[in-house]
């Protein structure tokens, strides 16, 4: 399933030349993340404190094509991948809204733990139904 969330850039988020910090593109994507369960209606304070299981990131990665600046209108498109029962890998691509021109490309990768014992454990049922969602 493709996720498609729309952002405007913000000044706070530019360094000072004027573009986009560089660390700053992986949380416009966990933004569009948590937008994307949001959609898929599960509740973001229940899933991110609960007692049972925690989803961590374990691996990111950004290429970065072109700069943004304030102003620029981005469309952050975003595709969970399942790859076992307890890792999945989100791929984002970062476009202007307008051109739809490539500015970035991102990966996350999740696993799914315990949070007591730090041991993988199956995904919770609404985080396999935001998976398979079509």
């Amino acid at each position: 399933m493709v996720y498609l969330y729309r952002r405007i850039i913000r000044f706070q988020d530019t360094d000072a030349a004027g573009v986009v910090y560089f660390a700053n593109i992986l949380a416009m994507c966990h933004e569009a993340y948590e937008a994307s369960l949001t959609k898929a209606e599960i509740n973001l304070k229940q899933f991110f404190t609960h007692p049972d299981y925690a989803i961590p990131v374990v691996h990111a990665t950004v290429d970065f094509r072109f700069p943004l600046f304030c102003g620029d209108e981005v469309l952050i498109e975003l595709m969970p991948q399942v790859i076992n029962e307890n890792t999945f890998k989100i791929e984002y691509k970062l476009l202007l809204e307008k051109s739809q021109q490539l500015i970035a490309k991102a990966t996350t990768k999740h696993i799914c733990i315990d949070p007591k014992t730090r041991q993988r454990k199956q995904f919770l049922p609404e985080l396999l139904n935001w998976l398979n969602m079509e």
